[in-house]
């Protein structure tokens, strides 16, 4: 699946949301008090409410609140890959 399909499944109104799960996912992967197992918890969350807030009460809000923060962890888990990859701390 190509990422042009992925950006078509997400509404357009949410791709803020996006952004702004990514920042705050990041931002609790930074911190020494919030386990790692919880950032997902955390950054789905927020993406649920906000698609809430923005799209109406409706499934489709959820699944979209998911969708992007299934997608603002997977982005931070393929920038983190890039970043070790390119310093040549590879695991094989």
């Amino acid at each position: 699946m190509e990422w042009n399909a992925i950006a078509q499944l997400i509404d357009p109104q949410l791709f803020l949301v996006l952004a702004a799960c990514w920042i705050i996912g990041y931002a609790l992967k930074q911190s020494a008090k919030v386990p790692n197992w919880t950032v997902i918890i955390f950054v789905t969350i927020f993406a649920v409410i906000f698609s809430l807030l923005i799209l109406g009460p409706s499934p489709q809000s959820v699944l979209q609140g998911i969708l992007i923060g299934a997608v603002a962890v997977y982005g931070y888990e393929v920038y983190k890959a890039v970043k070790q990859a390119s310093k040549g701390d590879e695991k094989q």
